[in-house]
């Protein structure tokens, strides 16, 4: 059984911790490297990889789930302490079907976590299927957005369909989260969502049998973020202050400011949500440039409860004073 969350492997590994000594400062790393995938089905799936341990006691899990974020991982299993790599794998289930998912082989010492690279598998379809989409995606945070999917194969006219959601941290599992609706005579439905707090995962199911379920479509939530920007003089150099507002508050998290060349955003400087009692964070940053350009300021919620949430883009033309 899959534990949520990287949380429960390093619980496991501390539970295990009396299979190895403490690593030494001078330990060399685990190899990691994620494998392939077998048995590949509707819903589960064998994942496969290779741990050396490099002479130092080591356990293994793997992470999983429809983002990068994965969202959960497999128990810690105890890798030995040998000079060669070992084969690994580790059979899971509860997958939904048509759904590409990422995954990737984690080495756990103690409470170190040597992670393996990012690796995707898509799970099969089933013969009657069903599509899942929301438009708009994402949406600032408290906004309506509308999930909508059309249920293919034999037999898809006036069938039956439930919505349910998975709000992060997505340790709840799925619930139903509306009436649920009648698809047309193409198999067409729609369900409207007033407000959504989170970001949250979604999917749509078949109650009555065949049992179909819909790939999980996550709904991403985005913050407000405000962008002014202003040369002060008696430099040299331009000497460029940028500040702005986070709404709603997101005090502490990393606020990245951007310029735009060549037609890439560029991150040129850092600085960190600051707390305000007006229920909004305030950022400034002073950079210094030699020509202007086009800026803007992206703030990133480590919680992974928010989608990174961007300014909109600010030009100044003219840097020297």
């Amino acid at each position: 059984m899959a534990s949520m969350g990287m949380r429960g492997a390093l619980t496991a590994a501390v539970v295990m911790g009396a299979l190895w000594a403490p690593a030494s400062a001078l330990a060399a790393a685990p190899t990691i490297t994620t494998g392939g995938v077998s048995n590949l089905g509707q819903t589960s799936v064998t994942l496969h990889g290779r741990v050396d341990p490099n002479g130092t006691a080591t356990a293994y899990a793997f992470q999983y789930g429809p983002t990068k974020l994965y969202g959960a991982t497999t128990a810690a299993v105890n890798a030995g302490a040998g000079t060669k790599p070992v084969r690994v794998s580790q059979a899971i289930g509860g997958l939904a079907p048509a759904t590409t998912y990422h995954y990737r082989l984690v080495g756990i010492r103690s409470t170190r976590v040597f992670a393996g690279r990012d690796r995707t598998f898509k799970t099969r379809r089933q013969p009657l299927g069903v599509s899942l989409a929301a438009v708009p995606n994402p949406i600032p945070i408290g906004h309506s957005t509308t999930l909508a999917g059309v249920l293919t194969g034999t037999g898809n006219a006036n069938r039956q369909v439930q919505l349910q959601a998975n709000p992060w941290p997505y340790t709840g599992g799925f619930r139903p989260v509306a009436n649920n609706q009648v698809t047309n005579a193409l198999g067409g439905f729609a369900f409207p969502l007033l407000s959504v707090t989170v970001n949250t995962q979604y999917r749509v199911l078949m109650p009555a049998r065949p049992a179909v379920v819909s790939p999980i479509v996550v709904v991403g939530t985005t913050n407000k973020v405000t962008r002014h920007a202003k040369v002060r003089r008696g430099h040299r150099r331009g000497r460029l202050h940028l500040w702005g507002t986070i709404s709603p508050a997101l005090d502490g998290s990393g606020v990245y400011i951007q310029k735009l060349r060549r037609g890439a955003w560029v991150t040129i400087a850092q600085t960190f949500a600051r707390h305000t009692s007006e229920g909004y964070s305030r950022y400034s940053r002073f950079v210094r440039q030699k020509h202007g350009g086009r800026y803007r300021a992206v703030v990133i919620d480590g919680t992974g409860a928010h989608w990174p949430s961007a300014s909109r883009s600010i030009r100044r033309r003219h840097m020297r004073l």
